[in-house]
């Protein structure tokens, strides 16, 4: 058996699905419009340089829709979903998870985005294993805008990996093949554990990277 993780946002979507969540709770009407795109926006751009501080973009992220009614937490999320991600969900995303599915792979997302907002793009993409963001929640199961454990982001999906392959006995060396695919520098520790990195739908700085190391790229869709 060989181990496939995909990282989320860029590479199995042509998108940023935390950034376009902030967008659509604008559109609820959840968040003030022009305050939230421009807090949204400098903390994308952070996330593009790699100097994302993680722990105040949570707090942010969260902030508009965590003190909501459960119900209509999930009501908003469906409705994302059904406006915002499943148009953007590709064919040729979901051959390669199935062609990987069909090798026997175990496979995993592993994403910097909150496991709120991924945990059903996951679903739709036909990958049963999240490795997230996972958010704090108090006693009464409500989130309170900090992280729990560690953030699956840059040299924490590493870790996070360890710990759910240690979870199933299991450890990185015991893969013959270790196949990782993003788009984007930020996850160079993971690309690096890998036996067969792939730069998809590459930033322009991870193809600068992958053509000097000789790493193959892979174009699911275009990009902007």
């Amino acid at each position: 058996m060989n181990l496939c993780l995909f990282d989320l946002d860029h590479t199995l979507l042509p998108l940023d699905s935390d950034h376009a969540w902030g967008k659509f709770v604008v559109s609820l009407g959840w968040a003030d419009g022009q305050r939230q795109s421009e807090i949204n926006d400098a903390f994308f751009l952070q996330y593009q340089r790699g100097t994302l501080d993680l722990d105040a973009y949570i707090e942010f992220a969260t902030r508009s829709w965590r003190e909501r009614p459960v119900a209509e937490q999930d009501a908003a999320h469906a409705r994302f979903m059904r406006e915002c991600i499943a148009p953007a969900i590709r064919p040729e995303a979901l051959a390669l998870v199935d062609q990987h599915r069909r090798q026997g792979d175990l496979m995993a997302i592993v994403t910097a985005t909150n496991e709120f907002v991924t945990r059903p793009i996951a679903a739709a993409l036909g990958v049963d294993t999240l490795i997230a963001v996972e958010l704090e929640r108090d006693d009464c199961g409500r989130v309170t805008g900090r992280i729990h454990g560690v953030p699956s982001f840059r040299e924490g999906k590493t870790v996070r990996v360890a710990q759910w392959l240690a979870g199933r006995g299991l450890g990185v060396q015991d893969f013959p093949r270790v196949t990782v695919y993003s788009d984007s520098p930020n996850d160079l520790p993971l690309l690096e554990l890998a036996t067969h990195p792939v730069a998809t739908n590459p930033s322009a700085a991870l193809e600068a990277i992958a053509r000097q190391r000789g790493w193959p790229l892979l174009r699911l869709f275009p990009t902007p």
